[in-house]
């Protein structure tokens, strides 16, 4: 029987140019991204960039809980185990492609449909139009598993209104479909029944006359209802504890103010990784001041530092492979890591020519 693919790449016959189509093809493990994948996106964007019978890209995926629940984490964490000095690669590889995305010079359409995390944010949101459907959640959990959270999100986290970017960043708070649509993170809400009807007239409408305008009103006409945002509900709370300069601060301020939702946060940050935390916190004071480009390769440097802690390979242990949910942090508290700790995570290390995003 003939294996299928895990990532299929079509071409929709268009009036005035076709659609190039990705559809992400691994529902069993929640569309979770391989490296293959990543070179493949890399391959096939490249050369759909400079094609000109194709006028814009639409990624979804096959029917099921997810859109892409993120990169493989289980298969960097074996390679980790095996010393494989090529483990670099994978992350490398994946910000290319996120990168890619940020800057491609033709409309990029993610019909996102459930669970959306990690890598698979990382390969929409930098789009041209988020389009998301009500079982759409979104969530950046890397604290959870001794990492930071990466994918471009040192560029898009802090520029979400408030502290609210800190806040999901530092807590990997899974937000909801209309919490996302209220902070931008997605452009549109429809119905899933809708995506075949919206790639069908995407294909029939000419694009080369105000584009990104066009699609916008295109699928604006599938557009359903939003509820009110809950998370706005918390906006006072957010920017006055995550303002702080530094986590001790942020927990500090979470502690002393008489809410009952800071005493719920409180207990969410005290099971994530202190050395994450803290290098977490110093990525959103950082990234709002850097471009896409220095964010990306700033993440890239995080990566290699992570990939040679303890907390990184522990988390997914505890999260993913053991699933016990019961890592041991080391240092165990926020107190025990130190500034300089910290700051060895900021300080660039030698990248090679070929390494570079």
């Amino acid at each position: 029987m003939q294996q299928k693919p895990d990532i299929i790449f079509e071409e929709i016959p268009g009036r005035e140019g076709n659609l190039g189509l990705i559809t992400l093809n691994r529902p069993e493990v929640l569309n979770a991204l391989n490296h293959n994948m990543f070179l493949m996106l890399d391959r096939q964007l490249t050369e759909w960039a400079v094609n000109d019978a194709i006028k814009a890209v639409v990624i979804r995926a096959a029917e099921g809980r997810a859109f892409c629940a993120g990169g493989d984490i289980r298969y960097a964490y074996e390679r980790g185990l095996a010393k494989d000095p090529t483990l670099p690669n994978f992350f490398r590889d994946e910000y290319r492609v996120d990168q890619q995305i940020y800057h491609y010079p033709k409309p990029y359409i993610a019909l996102l449909d459930g669970i959306t995390m990690g890598g698979g944010v990382g390969i929409s949101i930098h789009g041209s139009h988020r389009v998301a459907t009500p079982r759409f959640i979104f969530a950046m959990p890397e604290t959870s598993i001794g990492f930071f959270p990466d994918v471009g999100a040192t560029y898009f986290l802090p520029r979400l209104p408030g502290k609210i970017g800190t806040y999901l960043a530092l807590t990997g708070t899974r937000v909801s479909h209309s919490d996302s649509f209220a902070l931008g993170i997605v452009n549109h809400v429809v119905a899933s029944e809708s995506f075949p009807d919206i790639l069908q007239l995407l294909a029939d409408t000419p694009l080369h006359l105000h584009t990104d305008a066009t699609i916008t009103d295109l699928i604006n006409q599938f557009s359903m209802p939003v509820e009110k945002a809950t998370v706005m509900d918390h906006l006072v709370e957010i920017d006055t504890c995550f303002s702080k300069s530094t986590m001790d601060d942020v927990m500090s301020a979470l502690e002393h103010y008489p809410s009952a939702w800071c005493e719920q946060v409180v207990s969410v940050l005290s099971t994530k990784s202190p050395t994450s935390l803290k290098v977490t916190l110093r990525q959103m004071q950082e990234g709002v001041k850097m471009n896409f480009d220095e964010c990306m390769q700033l993440e890239l440097q995080l990566t290699k530092h992570f990939l040679h802690s303890h907390d990184f390979f522990e988390g997914v242990r505890a999260v993913i492979i053991d699933k016990d949910q019961s890592p041991k942090w080391k240092p165990a508290k926020l107190e025990e890591v130190t500034a300089a700790d910290i700051e060895k995570f900021f300080m660039p290390q030698k990248i090679s020519k070929g390494e570079m995003l």
